[in-house]
């Protein structure tokens, strides 16, 4: 429920819905790559190429809202902005309200040991680790859920040597990726999709066999 996101942040976050409103949060898990993204590009349906793994969401997201023709559906991606610069909606407080994947922050450590260092939190799911995304927001206006039980989500990295041990490879290390095997993970991106994600952004064009 859009209530519960609300719940956890200022103002300046909330989302402009009711908050008995229905929401999900979508995840790409590791197979996006092969399974969407890949197909995607080779079909040719890039007209313009921008960043083709948003192009990609942004195609299969608007089939799920022809999914729904009797409804309103709104749909937010993470990488979008408000005038304000600020994001139209914080991915990973909305991932773990939701109970989708555990936000790890600092305050879930009791023996901070960084002093006065800026921390930035990060999600971890129970089956994918480190190795999925938060790709967006799909919100059903019309739809009120008051009835709707929350879950938590899955504390999946419960000590606090492992959390200091996570925090301390995102926020330090976060090139290497390590952080993302904090647990044993069931699926992890292909040697291939670590590629391109590692490879600079003006470069994967390249990569994909796409010129402009």
């Amino acid at each position: 429920k859009v209530g519960w996101y609300n719940a956890v942040l200022q103002p300046a976050f909330h989302l402009p819905y009711p908050d008995d409103t229905l929401a999900f949060v979508v995840l790409s898990t590791p197979s996006m790559f092969d399974k969407a993204l890949k197909p995607f590009v080779n079909k040719k349906w890039l007209k313009i190429i921008r960043d083709p793994v948003d192009q990609c969401v942004s195609h299969h997201l608007s089939h799920v809202k022809e999914k729904f023709p009797e409804q309103k559906v709104d749909v937010i991606f993470d990488y979008e902005i408000l005038p304000s610069r600020k994001p139209k909606f914080l991915a990973q407080t909305a991932a773990h309200v939701a109970g989708a994947a555990f936000y790890y922050q600092r305050k879930d450590v009791k023996h901070d040991p960084w002093g006065k260092k800026k921390i930035y939190g990060v999600c971890i799911h129970p089956k994918y680790g480190g190795w999925f995304a938060i790709r967006g927001l799909l919100l059903f206006p019309d739809i009120q859920v008051p009835f709707l039980e929350q879950s938590a989500p899955v504390d999946c990295v419960n000590t606090e040597e492992k959390r200091i041990e996570l925090l301390e490879q995102f926020n330090f290390h976060w090139q290497d990726g390590r952080y993302r095997d904090i647990i044993e993970v069931k699926e992890k991106y292909s040697e291939e999709q670590k590629a391109y994600f590692a490879t600079p952004p003006a470069e994967r064009l390249r990569l994909l066999g796409l010129t402009q």
